[in-house]
Order: C-alpha cells, then sequence, then structure tokens
C-alpha cells in the first residue's frame, strides 16, 4: 500500500510509547555521560502518561501525536519536554486534515515539526541535538517521494537515514544544552537527543509498516 488512514494511527503511537519505555535506561546511560542523566526518566514519564490515558480511547495518528506532543510540552522536566512537544504539534497541525497519509503527506507531517523547533531553538545539523537525526529523515522521506517510491521502500530508508544522523553526533562537539559547556570533552558520546528521536522514529515507521 501507498499509504495508511490517519484514522487508524492509534498503533502507531502506540509503538512509539514501547520504543521509549524499552529504552528508558538506556537513554538514561547515553545522557549521563554528558548530561544529567535524567533524559529516559523524563521520556518515559510522558511516553506512558500518554498510554495511560489514551490506550482505551480512539484516535488517529496525527491526533495522537497531538495529545502526545501536549503532555511532553508541559508536564515532563528538563529542556527536552518543550522541544519534543513542539515537534509533535506542529507536525500533528500539518496533518490534522489528512485522511491518508503516503510518503509526500508523512515527509510534510515531520518537516513542519522540523520547522516548528528551528522557530524555538537555533540547533542546525552539525550541532550534536536531536535535528541531527531528524533533519536526514525528513530529507530522507522527501526525496523518496520525489522519487515516487511508497511507504514500503521510504520507511526502511528513512530510518538509515535516522540511524546514520544519530551516529554522526559521536563525534560531533556539542553546543547546545548542558553538555555545550564541556567543549571538547562532549565528543566521542552520542547526544541523547538524537538517540531519543531515532528510537521514536524508527518505532513510528515500524508502526506504520504493520498497518500497510
Amino acid at each position: 500500500m501507498s499509504s495508511f488512514r490517519n484514522a487508524e494511527g492509534k498503533p502507531i503511537l502506540l509503538k512509539m510509547v514501547k520504543g521509549i519505555q524499552d529504552n528508558k535506561s538506556y537513554l538514561g546511560e547515553v545522557d549521563g555521560l554528558i548530561g544529567d542523566g535524567d533524559h529516559g526518566m523524563n521520556m518515559n514519564k510522558g511516553f506512558t502518561l500518554f498510554e495511560k490515558r489514551f490506550k482505551d480511547e480512539e484516535f488517529g495518528f496525527t491526533e495522537g501525536l497531538d495529545e502526545l506532543g501536549t503532555i511532553l510540552f508541559s508536564e515532563i522536566g528538563g529542556s527536552m519536554g518543550p522541544i519534543y512537544g513542539t515537534i509533535l504539534m506542529d507536525a500533528s497541525a500539518a496533518g490534522e486534515d489528512m485522511e491518508d497519509i503516503s510518503v509526500k503527506e508523512l515527509a510534510d507531517i515531520l518537516a513542519a515539526g522540523l520547522t516548528g523547533l528551528s522557530e524555538i531553538v537555533e540547533a542546525k545539523v552539525g550541532d550534536k541535538t536531536l535535528v541531527d537525526t531528524l533533519s536526514p529523515a525528513v530529507d530522507s522521506l522527501k526525496e523518496s517521494a520525489a522519487a515516487g517510491k511508497d511507504l514500503k521502500e521510504a520507511l526502511p530508508a528513512m530510518k538509515e537515514a535516522a540511524k546514520a544522523g544519530r551516529d554522526s553526533t559521536k563525534n560531533m562537539v556539542a553546543r547546545f544544552g548542558r553538555s555545550s559547556r564541556l567543549g571538547e570533552r562532549s565528543r566521542g558520546v552520542l547526544d541523547a537527543g538524537a538517540v531519543s528521536c531515532c528510537i521514536i522514529l524508527e518505532a513510528m515507521a515500524d508502526g506504520i509498516m504493520e498497518l500497510l
């Protein structure tokens, strides 16, 4: 199939929740190397709150992104809550009127989240943040859409682009957040936000693949 129904997207969100829950400890370990170590705990708190409130409710893909984003924005600690909240709420707004979501629509949805983030954070690719994961993932989807590829072709490519972006942060010097104070000492460690963003995007892709 070349698209999935927005209204049937609940399993995608639950897949994203499980991805974060399963990696709570790992995210804490990564963050603890150059940050304060609470990224896994905070992300798990927000995603689990979403699960508890909405697992028995009916909702679509973009509606779920909005509800999850709202919780992350307002109810978890640290700087990442507002960052992820903004990404997900802006992504949701871009897709709320879509009935069917193909490669192009998914690219537009995630691109809107990236644009929303750029309006509150100046981080660019190369600054050792989640932008290093999200931006190449968006680019990959746009390229797949331009080439006329369907979701079954585009989603594995997006996952690979996200993973490559995540891994690229290891050799970067942090320019934002607590880890930026370390300067050169931040090199050699993955960025926790880039890691969690990759987990979310991979889980999203896997959830969509299961609907096709």
